[in-house]
């Protein structure tokens, strides 16, 4: 099908209403044995390395590593810690996919400590997100206090190398209590020679796991009542203690008993130690036993990784016989130990399959004929897909040949998923797609293309729209204007006002027949394009209107909600945006992971309003929780704020590294992504820096690159906050050089401007630099004029820390205006409220003579030792990485780790220790307990 239909005829309804990402049965423990061999040895080892950061549990198929640690689970349990389980497949074999399932596995265990990591997660990145993504949890682990124990089951089955780069970050950064248990049947691609010589790695192998002579007598009296100690030695000595080989033994003697047939014999030279050894015996010794009919249904139910009573009904043939198949799986598991039952999320029981059966009865399916082959997944697809399981459903529609209708089930539960913002859950199931069935869909592509442009893959998305275009411009409107749109929202993403504007004609002419997601993502497009043209209420009556697409969608509904709230907070009435953020974050805080974006959003905007009304200490605690992964879920303009208001409130709180470094952080985005206008606004701040600080010369060197990127961007209309802040830039500079003519000269022109005019905020700040600037100059009445209006406008619109931030001679206006006793009461008790909120900080933000302490610098690493010598270099975090090779987050994760041990809460007070230390270190010497950093 290549026309495009977003929303074909479903399957079935159920596929449409509930989509499960990752089976449950894969985070929960195969049910132990009902009568578990009692193993005290190995038990006892387990116990001891219960606090180890690694265990590494490895042995051949068939072994007992599985049955060991579900045993252990439930003693560990009981001992208080909190234990994540992960039994991993073949399909589990890139980044992505395995770093989902372990967000899934841990989530089980809290949804808080996921949170932030699910958020970052997509295909296709570099080892340096994936980098990301791992510090994001760890940094969440780490904040919580309990034990964890998050056991990996059968990781041999994962050979991408970047998942095991991704292994070995969680090692390096584990907080120590933090302990991972990996089970494999292969040698693991690890270095943990460092911890192994700090005593954190317990590896338990064969010869741990095999049943001592004592422990096969036990587990072969307890399987068949009664065998000689002479019997269960020369079995224990066939088997070596091979705890799969002893299971087919004592189910051959069971399955023979009674029949005459003699199922084990002294003088027998048989040996099951291995697989291949399993292999045989199972395929000759005991299938054979089985009846027909059960070996056919174990046949079939082989293609799936979990199965139950009416999926096993439905791959034989017999889809009405549920009770019967129930009756039969039963028997089947109480038999022996090769069916597995697991726990699931539904009323039904699930089942497995003991891997090494599992590979016997798969090599079975493979001599099959293929067209039987594809009608057991058939089968198992229509089973699974009726029932809203849609990945499976798609993996077995592809096994089948049936690509084409793989692609159908994805198309007909895209929308739902697009609705609710689950772009990672959607790129999951195009995953699973062959790449020519996505080639030959316009439909695909085009979920592709909004998938890539949601995980802030541009480039992906840049390369598809002119593909897009060429297939739509064949096909019809609908398929036209889904293009426009997404170009618009690639507008929204580069923050590129002029793409949109170019678009807005054919963005306000929507077919009739286009769809929700289209028509909701439209309305954001024209929303921010008009918000951005001072259109305020033209923005949030077309807002208003999207949120009524979507299918109803909460998702489309909150975000409608977040970006009015942004026109507010642009318009500059920021005491009415506040409450449209904080009930927007709550709302998404509700409804769970699926919603973080949006609850991203609404926390980065209500920082803004948080710091407008110098809630400073508010500002930092919110956004803690969200800075980690900002550039990764957020457009340009969130960003921006977050950004901004996190190095401004560090600044007024007195935390001048901490504010460098976001500033720092802000720039390099935007100059790594080409955002003129977040580059222009970042260098504003830092040049009002440098010339509150006396750097004159710095100062003129940032504002001499602010007006080359004004004069860049002088022919474009639509970016009027790139000439209007190099203006403040230099207004500042006039000021600070007290050239009060020349800053007139430049600040008349904005006060005609009819785009300042329906800024607030932007015109309360021109007028308090005209005050100061006219009182300069000597002229009082007009700088009481100034004044006055400024108040004024700060008043409406609830505004604190923009007056205040306007210029440094502000303050000293307000006071005397004060004085003067001449403001109207309600202006007089503002202006106090305004040196109020100004001399609540004005004590931190003087430097503070560094306090005496003992010198705990000797508990940092060498590599924390280096990070904090060069941060007291006065370098960024991204400099610091780059000279130590390592990434910005790592070298985050460091200081944290840094502020931690040292007991101090910011980078100021970390490098005022170290020169403390210096200070007191004898001549030509280093700190007491310093490491000399490596070269």
């Amino acid at each position: 099908m290549s026309s495009y239909d977003p929303a074909p005829k479903p399957l079935s309804e159920a596929s449409a209403r509930n989509f499960e990402p990752i089976a449950g049965t894969k985070l929960v423990p195969p049910r132990p044995a009902r009568r578990p061999l009692a193993r005290e040895v190995l038990a006892a080892r387990l116990l001891e390395a219960r606090h180890k950061r690694c265990v590494i549990v490895q042995g051949p198929a068939g072994c007992g590593k599985t049955s060991a640690l579900v045993s252990w689970r439930q003693s560990l349990v009981s001992l208080g810690f909190e234990v994540a389980w992960l039994s991993l497949s073949e399909e589990d074999d890139d980044p992505a996919r395995f770093f989902d399932c372990l967000l899934a596995s841990i989530g089980l265990i809290d949804a808080e400590i996921v949170r932030d990591a699910a958020t970052l997660v997509g295909d296709g990145s570099d080892a340096s997100a994936i980098e990301h993504w791992v510090v994001t949890l760890i940094e969440a682990i780490a904040a919580q206090p309990r034990d964890l124990v998050l056991i990996l089951d059968d990781v041999h089955l994962l050979e991408d190398a970047r998942i095991w780069q991704m292994l070995q970050w969680l090692f390096d950064y584990a907080p120590p209590h933090l302990h991972i248990v990996l089970c494999s049947r292969a040698a693991l691609p690890l270095s943990l020679a460092r911890l192994d010589s700090q005593g954190l790695v317990a590896t338990l192998d064969l010869r741990d796991l095999r049943f001592s002579p004592e422990e096969s007598e036990a587990y072969l009296r307890d399987q068949l009542g009664e065998i000689s100690p002479r019997d269960a030695r020369r079995l224990h000595e066939l088997t070596d203690g091979w705890i799969a080989g002893l299971q087919l033994f004592a189910l051959d003697i069971k399955a023979k008993q009674g029949t005459g047939t003699p199922g084990f014999f002294p003088g027998s030279t048989s040996t099951l130690r291995d697989a291949s050894a399993f292999a045989d015996y199972f395929e000759h010794e005991v299938l054979r036993q089985l009846g027909t009919d059960d070996q056919e249904l174990l046949t079939c139910v082989a293609i799936c990784s979990r199965f139950c009573a009416p999926l096993c009904a439905t791959l034989v043939g017999e889809p009405r016989a549920v009770a019967r198949m129930t009756t039969r799986l039963v028997r089947l598991d109480s038999s022996n130990l090769f069916i597995i039952q697991v726990s699931g999320h539904d009323h039904e029981s699930w089942y497995r399959l003991h891997p090494l059966l599992r590979e016997v009865l798969l090599a079975r399916v493979a001599r099959m004929p293929q067209a039987r082959q594809h009608a057991l997944h058939a089968a198992a697809w229509r089973w699974f897909e009726q029932r809203g399981q849609v990945e499976e459903a798609v993996r077995h529609a592809v096994m089948a040949g049936e690509a084409g209708a793989a692609a159908d089930a994805i198309q007909t539960c895209a929308p739902e998923l697009l609705a609710r913002g689950s772009f990672r859950q959607l790129s999951g199931l195009l995953r699973l797609l062959p790449v020519a069935q996505i080639e030959s869909r316009f439909a695909l592509q085009l979920m592709q293309a909004h998938v890539d442009l949601r995980s802030l893959r541009l480039d992906a998305t840049t390369r598809a729209i002119p593909r897009l275009e060429a297939q739509a411009a064949a096909l019809g409107a609908r398929e036209r204007f889904s293009v426009i749109v997404l170009r618009g929202a690639m507008a929204l993403m580069r923050d590129d006002i002029g793409a949109a504007v170019a678009l807005l004609p054919e963005l306000e002419a929507a077919p009739p027949d286009a769809d929700d997601f289209v028509l909701t993502s439209r309305a954001n497009v024209l929303g921010w394009l008009h918000m951005h043209r001072g259109e305020y209420e033209r923005a949030r009556q077309i807002l208003a209107d999207g949120t009524h697409h979507g299918g109803g969608g909460m998702l489309s509904n909150l975000i409608g909600r977040c970006l009015s709230g942004l026109s507010l907070s642009i318009e500059g009435r920021m005491l009415q945006a506040e409450p449209v953020f904080r009930q927007v974050l709550h709302e998404a805080d509700q409804l769970g992971s699926e919603y973080v974006g949006v609850a991203h959003m609404a926390a980065v905007l209500l920082s803004e309003t948080f710091y407008e009304l110098n809630e400073i200490d508010a500002v930092c605690t919110l956004l803690e929780r969200w800075i980690g992964q900002l550039e990764t879920v957020s457009v340009p303009d969130a960003t921006l704020r977050a950004l901004l208001m996190l190095s401004l409130s560090h600044r007024v709180a007195g935390r001048r590294l901490e504010a460098a470094a976001c500033l720092d952080r802000l720039e390099d985005y935007a100059v790594r992504n080409n955002l003129d206008r977040l580059l222009v606004m970042a260098l504003n701040v830092r040049s009002r820096w440098q010339l509150r600080e006396g750097e004159t010369d710095l100062a003129e060197a940032t504002i001499e690159r602010v007006r080359k990127l004004a004069a860049v961007n002088a022919g474009r209309t639509d970016v009027w906050e790139i000439a209007a802040h190099a203006q403040l830039a230099c207004i500042g500079l006039c000021l600070h050089r007290h050239d009060f003519d020349g800053a007139l000269a430049r600040l008349q022109p904005m006060l005609s401007s009819p785009v300042l005019a329906s800024r607030g905020r932007h015109g309360a700040i021109v007028h308090m630099q005209c005050a100061v600037a006219e009182n300069g100059r000597g002229n009082g009445r007009a700088a009481r004029e100034h004044l006055v209006e400024a108040l004024r406008l700060g008043h409406r619109l609830g505004l604190l820390r923009s007056l205040l931030d306007a210029t440094s001679g502000g303050v000293t206006l307000l006071r005397t205006v004060l004085a003067e006793g001449t403001l109207d009461p309600v202006l007089a008790f503002y202006t106090k409220r305004l040196l109020e909120a100004s001399g609540r900080w004005r004590e931190r933000q003087a430097p503070a003579a560094p306090a005496r302490r003992s010198a705990p610098i000797k508990a940092l690493s060498e590599r924390e030792t280096e990070v904090l010598t060069l941060i007291s270099q006065a370098m960024s975090n991204k400099m610091v990485a780059r000279t130590l090779a390592v990434s910005p987050e790592t070298v985050k994760w460091h200081l944290k780790n840094i502020f931690m041990k040292l007991g101090v809460s910011g980078r100021d007070e970390a490098v005022a220790l170290l020169r403390d230390l210096a200070a007191d270190a004898p001549a030509g010497g280093k700190p007491s307990g310093s490491r000399q950093p490596a070269p």
